[in-house]
């Protein structure tokens, strides 16, 4: 974790929201510790939560992102449209939908961006 290194003189903030987040997501410190990356920016990573709880997503490159469910890990392209703002865990955050054809399914999810 590198990156984590050359930011923390300069991106703090961002980093303490970053390690918060982790903390309730354990598996995607597995996955940013497994995949091979330079120096990446913190204001790039983007965690996603469904509002119903039972996926979250972690983008280090879009669209590319990381989701779990179950507790299983997998790469998927997440294609998402912002929708509106929403309160959740006590502040106002980005909600986002499938974009194309994937925001006409029955079982289209709406996810809330935690970072």
């Amino acid at each position: 974790m590198e990156w984590v290194r050359a930011w923390a003189p300069h991106s703090g903030e961002r980093l303490i929201e970053i390690a918060k987040v982790m903390r309730k997501f354990p598996w995607m410190v597995e996955v940013a510790r497994q995949r091979p990356m330079n120096i990446l920016h913190p204001y790039t990573v983007e965690v996603y939560v469904a509002r119903d709880g039972l996926e979250a997503c972690l983008s280090l490159t879009p669209p590319k992102a990381f989701c779990a469910q179950n507790g299983v890990a997998r790469e998927v392209r997440l294609e998402l449209t912002f929708s509106r703002y929403e309160v959740y865990e006590g502040k106002v955050r980005e909600v986002h939908r499938p974009k194309g054809l994937l925001a006409y399914a029955a079982a289209a999810r709406e996810y809330v961006r935690m970072l």
